[in-house]
């Protein structure tokens, strides 16, 4: 076991984990931060994706000791029901969730995109989000959010 101490969503997060316990499943099975989903486990589909130090990484492909002393933000951490992000709430209002699997993920790259003042036009949002996947939608719905969630700013 090797012992590691990092930041979850503003809580400093004191574990000891198999060295090759991957973050998703501590976040997941030892955190119930169930917000981040296991989609492909290969790092083609995006539902996984957290922001390691402000980047976006994929945690099915990321050990849990690779965040010792690093601040992991999750979709939970991003959004709340109370007080929904201009993400959250540009994906509500844009219809933009169907099964709502990928849209943790969608909503964490947005996130990403916000803080970065990405200009909202299409070519940057296909860009940015083609490592996420949807299987429900044809990601018209998607797009608009984001650019809608971009503008908001």
């Amino acid at each position: 076991m090797v012992k590691v101490v990092f930041e979850v969503n503003g809580r400093t997060i004191e574990l000891d984990v198999e060295p090759n316990e991957l973050l998703i499943n501590t976040l997941r099975n030892r955190l119930g931060l169930t917000g981040t989903k296991y989609g492909c486990g290969i790092g083609e589909c995006g539902a996984c994706t957290v922001l390691v130090d402000g980047e976006p990484m994929l945690s099915c492909l990321l050990l849990t000791v690779d965040v010792n002393g690093k601040r992991v933000e999750t979709v939970e951490g991003l959004t709340s029901e109370r007080n929904p992000s201009e993400v959250q709430k540009a994906f509500m209002e844009e219809g933009a969730i169907q099964c709502g699997y990928c849209t943790p993920g969608f909503i964490v790259m947005a996130e990403y995109m916000r803080r970065r003042n990405v200009e909202p036009v299409d070519e940057n949002i296909k860009e940015y989000l083609k490592g996420n996947l949807c299987r429900c939608t044809g990601y018209i719905n998607i797009y608009k959010a984001v650019r809608k969630a971009l503008k908001a700013r």
